[in-house]
Protein backbone atom coordinates (compact mmCIF):
# COMPACT_ATOMS: atom_id res chain seq x y z
CA UNK A 1 0.00 0.00 0.00
CA UNK A 2 1.04 3.53 -0.72
CA UNK A 3 2.54 5.19 2.37
CA UNK A 4 1.33 8.57 1.09
CA UNK A 5 -2.38 7.68 1.36
CA UNK A 6 -2.92 9.73 4.50
CA UNK A 7 -1.11 12.80 3.17
CA UNK A 8 -2.99 12.61 -0.14
CA UNK A 9 -6.28 12.38 1.76
CA UNK A 10 -5.38 15.32 4.02
CA UNK A 11 -4.30 17.45 1.07
CA UNK A 12 -7.67 16.89 -0.64
CA UNK A 13 -9.56 17.42 2.61
CA UNK A 14 -7.79 20.73 3.38
CA UNK A 15 -8.46 21.82 -0.23
CA UNK A 16 -12.18 21.48 0.54
CA UNK A 17 -12.95 18.11 -1.04
CA UNK A 18 -15.73 16.23 0.75
CA UNK A 19 -16.25 13.13 -1.40
CA UNK A 20 -14.01 10.28 -0.29
CA UNK A 21 -16.20 7.45 -1.53
CA UNK A 22 -14.22 4.21 -1.68
CA UNK A 23 -11.06 5.79 -0.25
CA UNK A 24 -8.60 3.40 1.41
CA UNK A 25 -7.51 4.78 4.77
CA UNK A 26 -6.97 1.39 6.38
CA UNK A 27 -4.51 1.35 9.28
CA UNK A 28 -4.06 5.14 9.11
CA UNK A 29 -3.84 7.46 12.12
CA UNK A 30 -6.89 9.78 11.95
CA UNK A 31 -6.76 10.62 15.64
CA UNK A 32 -8.54 13.84 16.56
CA UNK A 33 -9.40 14.88 13.00
CA UNK A 34 -12.62 16.81 12.37
CA UNK A 35 -14.05 14.87 9.45
CA UNK A 36 -17.46 16.54 9.47
CA UNK A 37 -20.03 16.14 6.67
CA UNK A 38 -17.80 13.99 4.48
CA UNK A 39 -18.79 11.14 2.17
CA UNK A 40 -17.00 7.93 3.15
CA UNK A 41 -19.47 5.60 1.40
CA UNK A 42 -17.73 2.26 0.90
CA UNK A 43 -14.45 3.61 2.30
CA UNK A 44 -11.95 1.28 3.93
CA UNK A 45 -11.17 2.52 7.44
CA UNK A 46 -10.34 -0.93 8.81
CA UNK A 47 -7.73 -0.89 11.54
CA UNK A 48 -7.64 2.92 11.53
CA UNK A 49 -7.04 4.93 14.69
CA UNK A 50 -10.08 7.21 15.00
CA UNK A 51 -9.61 8.18 18.63
CA UNK A 52 -11.26 11.55 19.27
CA UNK A 53 -12.27 11.99 15.63
CA UNK A 54 -15.38 13.98 14.72
CA UNK A 55 -17.43 12.28 12.00
CA UNK A 56 -20.52 14.41 12.64
CA UNK A 57 -22.95 14.22 9.73
CA UNK A 58 -20.61 12.08 7.63
CA UNK A 59 -21.85 9.31 5.36
CA UNK A 60 -20.29 5.98 6.34
CA UNK A 61 -22.75 3.82 4.39
CA UNK A 62 -21.15 0.42 3.73
CA UNK A 63 -17.80 1.66 5.05
CA UNK A 64 -15.40 -0.90 6.50
CA UNK A 65 -14.43 0.05 10.05
CA UNK A 66 -13.69 -3.51 11.13
CA UNK A 67 -10.90 -3.76 13.63
CA UNK A 68 -10.73 0.00 14.08
CA UNK A 69 -8.52 -0.13 17.15
CA UNK A 70 -9.49 3.19 18.67
CA UNK A 71 -13.05 4.48 18.59
CA UNK A 72 -12.60 6.24 21.94
CA UNK A 73 -14.41 9.56 22.15
CA UNK A 74 -15.47 9.43 18.49
CA UNK A 75 -18.46 11.62 17.65
CA UNK A 76 -20.83 10.07 15.08
CA UNK A 77 -23.77 12.41 15.75
CA UNK A 78 -25.98 12.52 12.67
CA UNK A 79 -23.71 10.18 10.73
CA UNK A 80 -25.19 7.59 8.37
CA UNK A 81 -23.73 4.22 9.38
CA UNK A 82 -26.16 2.01 7.44
CA UNK A 83 -24.38 -1.16 6.38
CA UNK A 84 -21.08 -0.08 7.95
CA UNK A 85 -18.92 -2.95 9.22
CA UNK A 86 -17.79 -2.38 12.81
CA UNK A 87 -16.79 -6.02 13.41
CA UNK A 88 -14.03 -6.14 16.01
CA UNK A 89 -14.04 -2.37 16.53
CA UNK A 90 -13.59 -1.13 20.09
CA UNK A 91 -16.02 1.54 21.32
CA UNK A 92 -15.47 3.66 24.41
CA UNK A 93 -17.30 6.93 25.13
CA UNK A 94 -18.39 7.03 21.49
CA UNK A 95 -21.32 9.28 20.57
CA UNK A 96 -23.61 7.34 18.24
CA UNK A 97 -25.67 8.89 15.39
CA UNK A 98 -28.68 9.36 17.68
CA UNK A 99 -26.55 11.21 20.23
CA UNK A 100 -26.33 8.41 22.81
CA UNK A 101 -23.00 7.31 24.29
CA UNK A 102 -21.75 3.77 23.75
Amino acid sequence: MDDNRLQEFLDKYYDGESNFEGTDLSRQNLEGLRLTDLNFTGANLSGANLEGAFLIGSNLTNANLSGANELDNVNLTGANIEGADFDGAFFSDTTTPDGSIK
